[in-house]
């Protein structure tokens, strides 16, 4: 029997509904990913570092736990939140089941509340920061606990700490991935392409780097707000100065803005899911994308050397950046699409073209 577990928001409104996974009581940042396939993906992803995520597609569990699926070696959110968990999985891949896969990384999980009207609060006041608790008593107190969190250190904390090198079958370049919790995909991508990739720290310096001699650089998605990485900015924009060839994904898209001048600002609700249009500004073609964010560049704060390649169909954010005085672009989107749509997925063929 399944214990009592209440989920309540910083704006005091209260859901009842039943614990599943660790049994942990937390506090995090509240999202909602609109994803229907890939629950692994997104339990694995690093960039949601801090945050309590809600599903709205109803039923997840039923594949299953596959660890060749995973992004990282563990989950980095605070909580999980589904409508429907499914107890009995059903995968010939599968290796084990979601209650004890939480359990064992202490990920506390809440199931059996209406997501649908959690999500819709959600899009109507915006991101807010929620807890998952076990007792509907203290709520002022719990309150109070609520509105002091805040998502703090988030790319040093899922970052590697050492550099691992992995080598592609038939290599023809070698590829710097800057980790600011980079998702394997991107590295799987870039070894599908004959290349060999290292992946550094986030904590390396840009000197660093250019000891390793590498063809191109690639920025790593991540968590967190990305004018918070001062120190990391300043060393982006030193390697940005060498004129190595580089490709920024998400997190690493917006430190590639902010390293040449431009500005980030937070979302009401982010893009989270594998759903979001990104329109092509050159051609007017429309992709549909896999997205995990909850900040993104301010298009007016571009600088003279920047321009966008991609707008967000929806609300018109900018979703990628062409830069004209080096061999650079960026992307808010994932390309590597894990899971998601590969529409986008020729953008890696761009960035080996631009280090040939």
């Amino acid at each position: 029997m399944s214990k009592t577990a209440y989920l309540l928001l910083q704006n005091g409104i209260v859901f009842k509904g039943k614990s599943f996974g660790a049994e942990a009581e937390t506090i995090g940042e509240l999202v909602f990913t609109t994803a229907m396939t890939g629950y692994l993906e997104t339990l694995t992803d690093p960039s949601y570092y801090g945050q309590i995520v809600v599903q709205t597609f109803p039923l997840i569990g039923n594949y299953g736990v596959i660890p060749s699926d995973f992004e990282s070696h563990s989950p980095a959110m605070k909580a999980y939140i589904v409508r429907d968990w499914c107890q009995e999985p059903s995968n010939f891949r599968s290796e084990g089941d979601l209650d004890t896969f939480l359990k064992q990384n202490k990920i506390p999980g809440l199931y059996g509340i209406d997501t649908r009207a959690l999500t819709r609060i959600v899009r109507e006041y915006g991101v807010m920061n929620a807890t998952i608790t076990y007792s509907d008593e203290k709520i002022e107190e719990k309150l109070k606990a609520i509105q002091k969190y805040t998502v703090k250190d988030a790319v040093k904390s899922v970052s590697r700490k050492e550099t691992k090198i992995f080598k592609a079958e038939n290599p023809e370049h070698n590829v710097v991935l800057w980790d600011f919790g980079a998702k394997n995909g991107i590295q799987n991508c870039l070894l599908k392409r004959n290349c060999n990739v290292t992946i550094v720290p986030s904590t390396i310096s840009a000197n660093e780097i250019l000891t390793l001699k590498p063809d191109g650089v690639m920025l790593s998605n991540g968590p967190g707000d990305p004018a918070e990485n001062v120190l990391l900015i300043e060393q982006i924009k030193k390697l940005a100065g060498a004129k190595i060839p580089m490709f920024g994904i998400c997190l690493g898209h917006q430190l590639l803005a902010l390293s040449q001048g431009a500005k980030t600002e937070k979302l009401k609700y982010g893009h989270r899911g594998a759903n979001q249009p990104a329109s092509e500004t050159e051609t007017g073609r429309v992709y549909i994308t896999s997205q995990n964010h909850g900040y993104a560049v301010v298009k007016e704060s571009l600088p003279s050397n920047a321009k966008a390649s991609f707008t967000n169909a929806n609300d018109g954010t900018v979703e990628g950046i062409k830069y004209t005085n080096m061999p650079a672009f960026s992307v808010q989107f994932h390309p590597e699409a894990c899971g998601g749509p590969l529409d986008t997925g020729f953008l890696f063929d761009k960035f080996i073209d631009m280090m040939n």
